[in-house]
């Protein structure tokens, strides 16, 4: 199943992205500050993540990708 998956380095934490995800499963973290002193987003739940895209399409940075997992 595709997954979401933020360059943390390229995240500015706007938000955007956790107001598109009809699944509700976007937040921003609050755990680690990125080089740039921003808290990013997360998908809190993979199994649940749809691969919509709107996230990645909603990110005015292109910090989102939604792609197949690393298992095969």
């Amino acid at each position: 199943m595709a997954k979401m998956k933020v360059d943390f380095d390229r995240c500015k934490g706007c938000g955007l992205c956790t107001t598109a995800c009809p699944k509700k499963i976007v937040a921003l973290q609050t755990e680690k500050l990125n080089k740039k002193g921003y808290y990013t987003a997360v998908c809190t739940d993979d199994d649940a993540c749809i691969a919509c895209a709107l996230c990645a399409m909603m990110c005015p940075d292109c910090a989102i990708t939604v792609g197949g997992d690393d298992n095969g």
